[in-house]
């Protein structure tokens, strides 16, 4: 099985595939603080769950991380190989600036590009076509562009629907902190409903704004059929908020990273025959 590790700067998501069939996800805070033992006791206890309900062991046999938390990257790559059939000669594969490299359009920076919007991007090309967008909504909302080549032409980051509410509970004294759950008016009657609605109702307003301007700076993403992809942890509650999203695939990075660790397999396995036929790849 491929075990797919996406570190956000939030929460850190797992996700066991069956070939292209995701059978498990997971999803834990993103702490700094806790030990690579701590870790291995808490993942090792995921897997043991997901065996049980499977009838039979949790069998990794590949890793591919993508991190936007340094810190973190190795301590979950280690983690990897300890939890794995790998070696430490047989190493995750690590979503960089390297891969992204021929997935971006000329004139974007892949060295910038967070390993995250570089997994979306191959799996909206791919799963949907290209052109398209991709809006996730994580510790930022992130909007980005796949032109019509299907290479990664850009994007938006703003601040996200936890972020933001965190902030204002923060610097607003007499403001609780309430949950997120959409209201059903616009028009809040009291101190909950007016939060809950400037955040959420916000957030739908503020993408829609922002997925125009971008349809109307670039021609090509002018059209109906444009794909438009929500993905992230928020995105089923306020994904109906929005007119402008086509389509919701909450584990859409998972997704792009299966696709990107199969293409590192192919890319592996073309290497091994070259070499063994003594033609350079």
């Amino acid at each position: 099985m491929l075990l797919a590790i996406d570190i956000g700067n939030t929460q850190t998501v797992l996700g066991l595939f069956e070939g292209q069939q995701l059978r498990h996800t997971w999803r834990l805070a993103s702490d700094t603080t806790r030990t690579s033992d701590e870790l291995k006791a808490f993942v090792t206890q995921l897997f043991f769950e997901a065996g049980k309900k499977q009838d039979q062991p949790v069998a990794i046999s590949r890793v591919i991380v993508a991190s936007v938390v340094p810190a973190l990257t190795r301590i979950w790559a280690d983690l990897a190989c300890d939890l794995s059939y790998l070696t430490r000669d047989s190493k995750p594969v690590i979503v960089d600036a390297s891969l992204a490299q021929s997935l971006c359009a000329p004139g974007a920076s892949p060295q910038e590009v967070g390993a995250d919007r570089i997994a979306n991007a191959l799996a909206a090309r791919t799963l949907y076509g290209a052109p398209a967008i991709v809006v996730d909504f994580g510790t930022a909302t992130n909007i980005d562009v796949i032109d019509a080549a299907g290479l990664y032409l850009g994007g938006i980051i703003s601040v996200g629907i936890q972020t933001g509410a965190d902030a204002l509970f923060r610097s607003a004294a007499r403001l609780p902190v309430i949950d997120l759950a959409v209201p059903e008016r616009v028009l809040g009657t009291n101190t909950k409903q007016a939060v809950q609605s400037g955040i959420l109702y916000g957030e739908a307003a503020k993408v829609d704004a922002l997925i125009a301007a971008l349809k109307k700076e670039n021609p090509q993403l002018d059209r109906p059929d444009i794909p438009v992809i929500a993905t992230g942890g928020f995105s089923t509650s306020i994904v109906p908020l929005i007119t402008a999203v086509t389509a919701i695939d909450e584990h859409l990075t998972l997704k792009g990273l299966q696709i990107l660790a199969d293409q590192a397999d192919a890319a592996a396995t073309q290497v091994a025959v070259n070499a063994d036929g003594g033609v350079r790849p």
